[in-house]
């Protein structure tokens, strides 16, 4: 019963997580857009979208995780998933915003392009969570009767 719930959810659950992401991915470059050589970044939400329902439903049906462990003190310690610079936590791929005109600081962040995927994107996220609310009121009426 609960998996059924879950695989009701799991398209919007696994949206919003990466709206989230991404948002706090622009709100980096555009924190950054004085730092010099700064490189804008961002995800192809669609790509990145499939992949989060790829191995979520590879995840379903397999729930054991490898775990490295050091065992003496002279190993190093492995990297945590998603710890790697180009990547998110969920092993989401991170992309260089291209720019549209290049800075002299080496800069890449172009405040506009990133204020409006910004509001975008923010949009994005509050329908999910409209669509998310109404799921949840389907549900409570058919158990309701």
């Amino acid at each position: 019963m609960i998996g059924k719930l879950d695989d009701y959810m799991r398209f919007n659950e696994a949206a919003l997580s990466l709206r989230s992401q991404r948002q706090e991915l622009i709100a980096s470059n555009i924190a950054n857009a004085d730092t010099p050589n700064f490189k804008a970044r961002d995800i192809d939400f669609a790509t990145a979208l499939a992949g989060a329902l790829g191995r979520t439903s590879a995840s379903t049906a397999s729930t054991s995780a490898a775990v490295l462990k050091n065992t003496a003190p002279a190993h190093l310690a492995g990297a945590a998933p998603g710890s790697l610079p180009n990547m998110l936590p969920d092993g989401t791929a991170l992309l260089y915003r291209v720019p549209s005109q290049g800075a002299v600081d080496g800069n890449t962040v172009d405040m506009d392009v990133e204020r409006n995927q910004f509001a975008d994107n923010a949009i994005r996220y509050e329908a999910g969570i409209t669509l998310i609310n109404a799921q949840i009121r389907g549900m409570m009426a058919a158990i309701q009767g």
